[in-house]
């Protein structure tokens, strides 16, 4: 079985690293985009089996775009942020918003597609 990823950051060098570093793993594909807005069309007509988000994005940021996930599409999409600020206060209220999980940034290309296996398990 692959597992199917939205990755959303507004990065394209760190979106850029994690899709290779995931999909080293022949059992993950990795769809990316760099906003909000973006991903919200893309899950209009695609439905991933996770969404990486990160935090800190202009316009639209993580939390907003995670309410608006939940909004539009209910809370059958596990969403597991990526992210600099991953602080243990900022986990337990990034987890109190509905999240599978947190990822910090600088995360390790090596253990990326480990660490995503082990939160889709959770699923």
């Amino acid at each position: 079985m692959t597992i199917e990823i939205l990755y959303v950051d507004d990065e394209p060098d760190l979106r850029e690293v994690a899709t290779i570093a995931l999909e080293i793993d022949p059992g993950i594909h990795v769809r990316s985009c760099g906003s909000g807005a973006e991903a919200l069309t893309i899950l209009e007509s695609w439905t991933p089996d996770l969404v990486l988000l990160d935090m800190m994005m202009p316009d639209m940021d993580g939390p907003t775009t995670h309410a608006q996930i939940r909004r539009r599409f209910g809370s059958r999409l596990p969403i597991v942020y990526i992210t600099a600020r991953a602080q243990e206060h900022e986990r337990q209220r990034l987890i109190s918003l509905g999240a599978l999980g947190v990822i910090a940034k600088p995360f390790d290309a090596m253990t990326l597609a480990k660490q995503v296996h082990e939160l889709v398990d959770r699923v």
